[in-house]
């Protein structure tokens, strides 16, 4: 394979060191990346935040606005990640009695020169982190998983989905 056609790290310099990647030159072209993750608990920590009867309060509706937040902060949290002004962020969250738990769909959207992927990766990443703190006081041994993109959208790169 040419050594132009060899796949490379984007965030490294020629000598090695991290860098912000240059995209002034990109076009703007709408992108969405979707991320997705759970949390694995006991069955009866679910039934209680299913019953809105925690402690701390409703689950599901902090855990969605803590990953909306955290989606519109990720350029505070990830160093090499440029701030973008997103249009949408959304978060679902649904139950899943087969893991048991919560499984987690955060989306990003805009329309400028870089992808959202870190962004819906940060929400679905925290929206976990929420539900693990809002309900650690009757379950310590939940378990985040399988967080990962699930499809992305846009650019020069175009679409990918992970069923695909």
């Amino acid at each position: 394979m040419a050594e132009e056609n060899r796949p490379r790290l984007t965030h490294l310099a020629e000598d090695g060191s991290a860098a912000m990647v240059d995209v002034g030159d990109k076009a703007d072209t709408v992108r969405v990346a979707e991320a997705i993750g759970h949390v694995r608990m006991q069955p009866e920590t679910l039934q209680l935040i299913l019953a809105g009867n925690m402690k701390k309060g409703d689950v599901i509706g902090a855990a969605r606005i803590a990953g909306i937040m955290a989606a519109k902060q990720t350029a505070n949290l990830i160093p090499l990640c440029h701030p973008l002004a997103l249009t949408k962020v959304s978060v679902e969250i649904e139950p899943d009695e087969s893991l048991p738990g919560l499984r987690v769909h955060a989306l990003a959207k805009l329309t400028g020169k870089t992808g959202v992927e870190m962004e819906a990766l940060t929400a679905a990443s925290v929206t976990c982190l929420t539900i693990y703190d809002m309900a650690k006081a009757v379950d310590r041994g939940m378990e985040i998983g399988g967080i990962k993109v699930k499809a992305k959208s846009g650019g020069k790169s175009g679409d990918w989905n992970l069923d695909s």
